[in-house]
């Protein structure tokens, strides 16, 4: 029981120090937007933390969400927060190609993955243990759905959003691929792109970070804010377009 208490505290812990983190981006981009009104591409909307971090903090003209977990989504859509003008919310993911891919869901977040999981590394069975001990389940990764993917240059294009001001991506190992379905003539339209990269390799990814280093690089972006996540082998980016 002491010690359950004392994960749980742990795990609050991560959580403030995580909103210390949220509130040195917010900082970041209300430097560099003022009054402006502004266009958000949130791809990985998940409970809506992207959305409520930027809303009444910055001067929103649109923010596009996209949460492929059709449980996350019912729940988004309900939210009356979220029932206004400036927010649409997809039930759909963004890649490289539009198709039907699988996506698994942890159990203990609801985060979800479009890559395949790799229980054999270390990192996997510290956070499995770690979960297990906190719910009294062993059942890590709890569902799994057959979702829609779409192409995001095809978004903007049917969409007809010709200026993207924060193009965040948050899609557990799948960033890398979201960046491949934009043009380049798309990423002159954007000015900032906000994304995480997991350096452990519980996810399985098909690519490292220089590859988006590289691909940033080649479209004139430049990285301009870098942060860890506490106890993660996670980081948090900022590039900017030159």
């Amino acid at each position: 029981m002491i010690d359950r208490l004392f994960l749980k505290f742990f795990l609050f812990v991560i959580n403030i120090i995580d909103q210390i983190n949220k509130k040195k981006i917010i900082f970041f981009f209300t430097k560099n937007f003022d009054e402006k009104k502004i266009n958000i591409i949130d791809i990985g909307a998940h409970k809506g933390e992207t959305i409520d971090l930027f809303r009444g903090k910055l001067n929103i003209n649109k923010i596009y969400s996209f949460e492929p977990n059709r449980k996350l989504f019912q729940e988004l859509k309900k939210n009356k927060r979220y029932c206004v003008d400036q927010i649409e919310i997809y039930n759909f993911a963004i890649g490289k190609f539009s198709e039907q891919k699988e996506l698994n869901i942890f159990k203990d977040t609801s985060s979800s993955t479009i890559n395949s999981i790799d229980e054999n590394t270390k990192y996997f069975k510290r956070k499995k243990k770690l979960m297990t001990f906190l719910s009294g389940s062993e059942n890590f990764v709890m569902d799994k759905q057959l979702i829609e993917v779409q192409n995001l240059s095809e978004f903007i294009k049917n969409k007809n959003i010709n200026k993207i001001d924060i193009l965040k991506i948050d899609t557990e190992g799948y960033e890398y691929n979201v960046l491949l379905g934009l043009k380049e003539s798309d990423f002159k339209n954007i000015h900032f792109i906000y994304f995480e990269h997991h350096y452990d390799l519980m996810i399985k990814k098909e690519y490292k970070f220089n590859d988006i280093n590289s691909l940033l690089i080649s479209n004139n972006f430049k990285q301009r804010f870098k942060v860890k996540m506490k106890f993660r082998k996670t980081f948090e980016y900022i590039y900017e377009k030159n």
